[in-house]
């Protein structure tokens, strides 16, 4: 049976439905798996992407939720929410590039593939034990709807989520703030994004305010969202017929979830050549891996918004395997980033760390430059994180026999503006967003002032 320990020392196991309504261990740190399930690809072949999530998600569940109870939380996620009956099509771009359309769900963005099941587990538990929760977290544009779009008719739970004021595209943001319900709260935060992040974190820290509001989160912070994302990694590999041979993935990322399921996928036996990694011009994961120091820096806004971050959270659950899970070291490394802004690995442990990940950088001048070439060669639309992923792919010029699955992360009609200037062309939103635009919004503006976050939230939630 798996249970979950923290990064930064406590080892007292925790059941997975602890992890999940916590979100973050008490000491500050995330929890990890105390040890890796192993799923065979070839076990796999014939499955539905539901019935493949079930196999992949049940051991980490560990009896927590009674099988038949999870499997139709499993059936309902996939085959209700999701457009496409692959649920994560692939299509090919090159010989050995191929795109996973991870754009399916109902707010168009990766993040639907784990938050529209999390947001039934925590209904579920809540349910069960007769409580309530107080969800608050931090968006750079993409978690924040597809949290509320699995939040919003959660009876037992009230969901408070900061975005960074004008860094989101108003696809975005509008996907976010016009979701009227009484447990929906919208925060337009007067800063950047690892502001959103850092208050969130802060809020966590303060035991007697987590507790007395009974806190927990859905970023990717939370297990139960990498969880769920290790599914469509090992999905992909199944519908190229990679049983034992290699496979790479290109992954446009600034906080390191998505690519963290990747490895986790790779811990539980999918053979990954590489996970290379996609970053904008806030490139503190490509300068990590060009000098095995992690520095942080100003928080530039690009053409991917979703990824201006300078503070990797996620990153901190690698870095606990890096250092051979000596909690003392990463409470060291964390401890040095907090005060001082960098860290900076020993040799061994950041060539450790490079084994598996490469990582590159792209401009917003060369994503534009991508965008508009794909679609030239191929009509294929690119969004701009998805550009980045791609570029990079390129960037590590992997050997041919190797396919490189680049994850799309977003559909373009969520950022029609970069698309428009790239192509010439301008996405239409699905249907059922079709009168986005035209719905009303509700939000409050607040500044960057933590005590004064905390009122509000104290203030506003359902007792």
């Amino acid at each position: 049976m798996i249970r979950y320990i923290s990064t930064r020392g406590d080892k007292t196991p925790k059941s997975f439905t602890d992890v999940l309504l916590n979100g973050m261990a008490p000491d500050g740190g995330l929890y990890v798996p105390h040890q890796w399930p192993h799923v065979r690809v070839e076990d796999l072949v014939g499955l539905s992407y539901p019935q493949m999530a079930y196999k992949i998600i049940h051991p980490f569940v560990g009896g927590d939720i009674p099988d038949d109870d999870l499997r139709q939380m499993i059936d309902q996620t996939y085959g209700d929410s999701f457009k496409h009956a692959a649920v994560a099509p692939l299509v090919q771009m090159a010989p050995s590039l191929w795109s996973l359309e991870l754009f399916c769900g109902p707010t168009l963005a990766f993040k639907d593939y784990a938050l529209q099941l999390v947001g039934r587990l925590f209904d579920y538990v809540l349910k069960q034990r007769g409580e309530r929760l107080t969800i608050v977290g931090a968006t750079s544009g993409d978690t924040g709807s597809a949290a509320i779009e699995a939040c919003r008719n959660c009876s037992n739970l009230d969901i408070f989520i900061l975005h960074p004021k004008g860094r989101t595209s108003e696809v975005q943001r509008r996907q976010m703030t016009t979701v009227i319900s009484p447990n929906v709260f919208n925060i337009a935060l007067e800063g950047h994004f690892d502001d959103c992040q850092n208050a969130v974190k802060a809020m966590f820290a303060d035991e007697n305010f987590r507790n007395d509001i009974h806190l927990s989160a859905v970023n990717s912070i939370n297990w139960a969202r990498i969880m769920a994302q290790i599914v469509y990694y090992f999905a992909a590999a199944v519908a190229l017929n990679r049983h034992h041979d290699k496979i790479a993935f290109a992954v446009p990322t600034g906080n390191f979830g998505n690519v963290y399921a990747g490895y986790c996928a790779m811990k539980m036996g999918l053979p990954v050549e590489r996970l290379i990694i996609g970053s904008n011009r806030n490139d503190i994961l490509t300068r990590f891996f060009e000098t095995g120091s992690m520095t942080a820096g100003t928080v530039e806004p690009s053409l991917s918004p979703s990824m201006d971050i300078q503070v990797s959270s996620n990153f901190e659950r690698l870095l606990f395997d890096v250092v051979d899970r000596d909690a003392q070291s990463v409470v060291a490394c964390m401890d040095q980033f907090k005060n001082a802004g960098e860290y900076t690995l020993t040799k061994s442990h950041w060539d450790k760390a490079r084994d598996l990940f490469c990582a590159h950088r792209c401009s917003d001048d060369q994503t534009l430059v991508t965008m508009r070439q794909w679609y030239d060669a191929s009509g294929y639309l690119l969004d701009p994180h998805t550009a980045v992923g791609v570029y990079a792919a390129e960037k590590a010029a992997l050997d041919g026999k190797i396919p490189v699955v680049a994850l799309a992360c977003a559909h373009p009609a969520k950022f029609p503006d970069s698309v428009q200037k790239a192509t010439g062309i301008r996405p239409p939103l699905p249907s059922h967003l079709a009168d986005l635009y035209d719905r009303k919004e509700v939000f409050t503006v607040l500044p960057n002032d933590l005590d004064g976050l905390k009122k509000f939230v104290r203030e506003k939630r359902n007792k």
